[in-house]
């Protein structure tokens, strides 16, 4: 999930965020499992005003209630976020955007390894992936950890060619009713699935994807922060 080379800047741009509780943050070109990445949340503050936040979370959803040793999805299915107990309370309340400008997946090869490829809109636009999110207090019993998870769904068109499921990617005008904060009532579940479905896959049918550098499956050795991780594989 690589973020443009000039980092938050650029996401307080495009995402119109009121509030910045990640500091600095350098992009990086993969992210990894149980590492933490930009999420963009929606809350309302003491006056009653709607206040939109970038912050940092570590990606791996650990609600409150689960066992330190229990399990922390990277994805939650969009066909059962709803009534999954572990996503149904993010669900409802929890929702963020996780942007990326791309994301990886693996095709078997022929010789047993895996190809990676980068699949991303063509005009280099910001994708909103549609997240839940989970805190509970920080060791320190002050601060609080966030973790999140990326909605996922049936892969279409670019996606499908590599992978059969792929991140939940929203609109723009989509993103501010993903976000809207509070707790949803039963009614508007079933509406706010059926909308994320649909632009979702309108997003999907911009997608394209190229094949890159075997070097970024070896996540003990890989530079994260070199941008050649993304870079097309030149043809043989």
């Amino acid at each position: 999930m690589p973020v443009p080379g000039n980092g938050f800047g650029l996401l307080h741009a495009y995402l119109a965020t009121s509030e910045d509780r990640a500091g600095e943050w350098e992009p990086i070109y993969s992210i990894a499992p149980r590492t933490k990445a930009p999420v963009v949340r929606e809350f309302i503050d003491d006056e009653g005003e709607v206040q939109r936040r970038l912050e940092l979370a570590r990606w791996g959803l650990h609600p409150s209630w689960a066992k330190d040793k229990g399990p922390r999805p990277i994805n939650a299915r969009m066909e059962t976020v709803a009534t999954n107990g572990m996503f149904r309370g993010p669900f409802s309340s929890g929702r963020a955007v996780v942007p990326m400008t791309s994301y990886y997946e693996w095709v078997e090869a022929d010789d047993g390894g895996k190809d990676p490829y980068v699949i991303h809109h063509p005009d280099g636009k910001l994708l909103h992936a549609a997240g839940l999110t989970a805190a509970r207090k920080a060791e320190d019993g002050e601060s609080w950890d966030i973790t999140f998870t990326i909605v996922t769904r049936e892969a279409r068109d670019a996606g499908g060619e590599v992978h059969d499921r792929m991140p939940v990617f929203l609109t723009n005008d989509a993103v501010g009713e993903w976000l809207t904060p509070g707790k949803l009532e039963a009614e508007q579940k079933d509406p706010l699935l059926a909308m994320i479905d649909d632009v979702s896959t309108t997003v999907a049918g911009e997608l394209e994807t190229y094949a890159v550098d075997r070097k970024v499956n070896n996540v003990r050795t890989l530079d994260r922060t070199d941008p050649s991780l993304i870079e097309p594989l030149a043809a043989s």
